[in-house]
C-alpha cells in the first residue's frame, strides 16, 4: 500500500508544504508549521461540477447584468451589537467572535439568541464546551426564553450539519431549518473523516469551510466562537479570519465591569466600529454614552491631564490622556505608553525636545489613556503633547477644553477627519472650547463651542 501523503500548514497564512519548515516562505514567520495528516475531499451527490456554495457549475456574468439589492438584515435587539455588525445580522452570513476566556462571549451571544427568538426566529445554540444544564443556569440569569430556541451539546460537526440541513423540531412540532445558529466554540468541533485532534489546523479549517457552505446554501446566519492565543488573536489558522464574513473581538479586563466589542472585519458594514457593554449580574448591559463613561472620575485642575476625541469607526468617543513627567534616576530616560502606540509617544517627545527646546532626555515619561481604550489614530497627537507639557511645567489645562490634531516631525499641526462630529461631541459633554488644527477651521460652520485654530505646537504655550 502506498504511503499516505502528509501535508504541513502554516498556522498564520495557511501556506502548504509537503515537509516541515522552520520558517514559512509565505509570511516569513518562524515555527508556525503544523501537520494535517489527512485531506478531505468534498463530494457532491448531484453532479461532478459544483461550486463551493452548492450551485451548478459557475459561468462568467457581465458586471452590467448583475443586480444588487440592499442586504436583508435582522436586528439583534441589542443596539451596540447592531452598530458593530453594521445595522444587524445579514442573512446567510458567517460571523466569528473572539475574546479572552471569561470576557463574556457566550453571555453576549446567549442574550442575542434570546432577543432573536422573541422576535420569531428559530435559534439553535450548539455548545461543545458546556452541558445543557450549565447553559440553562446562565440563561436563567439573563431572563425568560421562548420555545423556539433549542440547545444542543455536541462536538461532532456531522451531527450539527444534519440539524442545519434537515431542520429541527421547533415550537409547534414542525421540522424547520434554523434561522440562527451559534457554535461555541469552533476549536471544540471536529469532523470524523479528518484524522486530527479538535482545534488543530486541519480540523478548524475544514469545519469552518463546511459551516460556511451550509450557511450560504440554506441562508442561515451562523455565529462561531473562537478562542484566542496569548497574543490576542484567534487560535488556529490565520486564514480562518479570511473565510468568515465578519470578525468581532471582545476586549476588556476580566476584573473590570466594562467590555469593548470591536469589528476588525466586516463585509457588510464599516470596520473598526466599537460597542461598549457593562457586565452585570443579569448579563451585559449596553453603555449608550461611552464618552461619559471614559471621563468618569477625571480629576479637576490637575497637571498632566487633557481630553481629546477619537473616532472608532463612525462613533466619536472622548477620552482622557494622562501624562507623568519626572526626573530620571537612570542613564537613559524611561518611556511607558498604555493604550497608545509606544513608538508614537517616543516620536512626539523627540518633536517636543527639538522644536520647543524642552530637554526631555533628563526626564522619564509615562503616558496613559484612562478607561482601558486603545487608540490608534494620529488625531490624539496634540493632546499627548499638551499633556506632556502640562506635566513638565506643572500647569493644569482648562478642564473644559478639548484638544485634538495630528503633529508632524517639524512641529506642524495637521488637520483631522470628521472635525464637526468631534466638536459636536464635545459640546454635548458640556465643553466650552476646543483647540483644533487651523486647517479644520473652515470646515466648521456655526460651531456650538469656541474653536481655536493653531498651526504649530509652539502656539500651545498660550494655553498651558
Amino acid at each position: 500500500m502506498a504511503k499516505e501523503k502528509q501535508l504541513f500548514f502554516c498556522k498564520e497564512c495557511g501556506y502548504e508544504s509537503p515537509k516541515w519548515m522552520g520558517q514559512c516562505p509565505g509570511c516569513r514567520e518562524w515555527n508556525t508549521f503544523a501537520d494535517a495528516p489527512k485531506a478531505v475531499k468534498v463530494r457532491h451527490s448531484s453532479g461532478k461540477y459544483r461550486d463551493s456554495f452548492g450551485g451548478d457549475r459557475a459561468k462568467p456574468s457581465r458586471i452590467t447584468d448583475i443586480e444588487t439589492a440592499k442586504e436583508d438584515r435582522e436586528s439583534t435587539g441589542i443596539g451596540e451589537l447592531d452598530r458593530v455588525l453594521g445595522g444587524g445580522i445579514v442573512r446567510g452570513s458567517l460571523t466569528l467572535v473572539g475574546g479572552d476566556p471569561g470576557i463574556g462571549k457566550s453571555t453576549l451571544l446567549l442574550q442575542m439568541c434570546r432577543t432573536l427568538s422573541a422576535s420569531g426566529n428559530n435559534v439553535l445554540y450548539v455548545s461543545g464546551e458546556e452541558s445543557l444544564k450549565q447553559i440553562k443556569m446562565r440563561a436563567d440569569r439573563i431572563g425568560d426564553f421562548l420555545t423556539n430556541m433549542l440547545l444542543l451539546s455536541e462536538t461532532c460537526l456531522d451531527i450539527v450539519e444534519e440539524y442545519m440541513i434537515d431542520g429541527c423540531e421547533f415550537a409547534g412540532g414542525d421540522i424547520t431549518v434554523p434561522d440562527i445558529v451559534v457554535i461555541d466554540s469552533i476549536q471544540t468541533i471536529y469532523k470524523e473523516e479528518i484524522d486530527a485532534a479538535p482545534g488543530s489546523v486541519s480540523q478548524v479549517r475544514e469545519c469552518t469551510s463546511s459551516i460556511l457552505r451550509i450557511a450560504k446554501q440554506k441562508g442561515i446566519s451562523v455565529f462561531i466562537v473562537g478562542h484566542v492565543t496569548k497574543e490576542g488573536v484567534v487560535a488556529g489558522p490565520r486564514m480562518l479570519e479570511h473565510m468568515v464574513d465578519t470578525v468581532l473581538y471582545f476586549e476588556g479586563d476580566n476584573v473590570a465591569s466594562y467590555r469593548m466589542l470591536r469589528a476588525v472585519k466586516n463585509r457588510f458594514g464599516s470596520t473598526n466600529e466599537l460597542g461598549v457593554f457593562e457586565m452585570k449580574g443579569s448579563g451585559l448591559e449596553e453603555v449608550l454614552n461611552p464618552s461619559e463613561y471614559m471621563l468618569q472620575g477625571r480629576p479637576e485642575g490637575e497637571a498632566g491631564s487633557t481630553v481629546t476625541c477619537a473616532l472608532e469607526g463612525t462613533r466619536p468617543i472622548m477620552v482622557e490622556i494622562q501624562a507623568l513627567v519626572c526626573q530620571t534616576n537612570f542613564n537613559y530616560p524611561k518611556r511607558t505608553a498604555v493604550g497608545i502606540d509606544f513608538n508614537r509617544v517616543t516620536l512626539l517627545m523627540a518633536v517636543i525636545e527639538k522644536r520647543l527646546g524642552v530637554r526631555m532626555a533628563d526626564y522619564d515619561a509615562y503616558v496613559n489613556i484612562a478607561g482601558g481604550l486603545k487608540i490608534g489614530e494620529p488625531s490624539t497627537d496634540l493632546a499627548v503633547v499638551a499633556a506632556v507639557l502640562s506635566s513638565f511645567r506643572n500647569r493644569a489645562v482648562d478642564d473644559k477644553m478639548l484638544i485634538l490634531g495630528e503633529v508632524g516631525l517639524v512641529g506642524e499641526v495637521r488637520g483631522v477627519s470628521m472635525i464637526a462630529k468631534r466638536v459636536n461631541e464635545a459640546a454635548k459633554m458640556g465643553y466650552i472650547s476646543c483647540i483644533i488644527p487651523k486647517a479644520n477651521l473652515s470646515q466648521i460652520e456655526s460651531a456650538p463651542v469656541k474653536c481655536i485654530g493653531i498651526s504649530n505646537i509652539r502656539e500651545l504655550g498660550d494655553y498651558i
